[in-house]
């Protein structure tokens, strides 16, 4: 399958399938990823307000920050040292910490988002050099792990870095969603070339097996496939559709309750 960068550069990529692990990888991988995240375009290391779609963003943003310290509160609760990678700029750690009570720090390797999130006063490492082994009780990755280029390394370190009875929290988006069907090459979820991985809920099982894991809990980001589709209706015709952006997300959730396959999902795992 090819598909175009809708969002930033306008290139082609192919997306390959992994019969192993079920899941797409984007090739070619980029020798300069670091020049397709910096756009305006690229909300989710801005607090940008400007157009329709980021305001919707920011409003889900919002909304989402307390419902996943919910979330959190049902595998873990009290005395929490919480990780987020990919932590973009702050805005959970800064929840995990005003609202729940916890103590938290980020991984965020943009330099711009970093550098957003320390002007809200939060500790935000540029990579993992100064964390210790098994310190934290709960690592989270939200919309993350799609984007690093070596899953098998990331999910090493996590296990490195996290407490014997620690849980880890993963967000990535469906490619068995009913939205991901329905407008395949347009789907924004695609997102390429910065996602590099493509998930569905057998590969986040099986990639994370390999290090001693096992899948607990898998639960619904039912927000996204609103915001998903409305832009992957825009992408496909040209234009935005909040009508059909709605219906869609709305079909898309339904196909989800009925098969279990959402257009994003958290899944939550923990040692075996």
């Amino acid at each position: 399958m090819t598909i175009k960068d809708h969002s930033v550069s306008k290139e082609t990529f192919k997306l390959l399938f992994d019969s192993d692990l079920q899941l797409y990888r984007t090739t070619p991988l980029p020798t300069d990823l670091g020049k397709y995240y910096e756009s305006e375009a690229y909300i989710s290391h801005t607090d940008s307000h400007k157009s329709l779609s980021d305001k919707l963003y920011q409003w889900v943003k919002k909304y989402n920050l307390k419902h996943k310290i919910g979330l959190v509160k049902q595998y873990k609760e009290k005395n929490i040292y919480l990780l987020d990678i990919g932590a973009g700029t702050g805005d959970f750690v800064r929840t995990a910490k005003e609202y729940a009570a916890w103590e938290a720090v980020g991984i965020e390797p943009n330099e711009k988002a970093r550098r957003k999130a320390q002007e809200k006063g939060l500790t935000m490492q540029e990579n993992f050099d100064e964390l210790l082994p098994h310190s934290f009780d709960v690592i989270t990755m939200w919309h993350v792990l799609e984007h690093v280029p070596d899953v098998a390394k990331e999910i090493q370190i996590i296990s490195k870095l996290l407490k014997k009875d620690g849980v880890v929290v993963i967000a990535v988006p469906n490619y068995k969603s009913w939205d991901a069907r329905h407008y395949g090459e347009y789907w924004a979820a695609y997102d390429v070339p910065r996602h590099l991985w493509h998930f569905s809920k057998e590969s986040i099982e099986k990639l994370f097996a390999a290090e001693g894991f096992k899948l607990i809990g898998t639960h619904p980001m039912l927000f996204d496939a609103f915001y998903v589709s409305l832009l992957s209706e825009q992408y496909k015709t040209g234009k935005a559709s909040l009508v059909k952006g709605f219906l869609n997300g709305l079909r898309s959730n339904y196909y989800g309750w009925r098969k279990g396959e959402y257009s994003s999902q958290i899944y939550i795992l923990v040692r075996r």
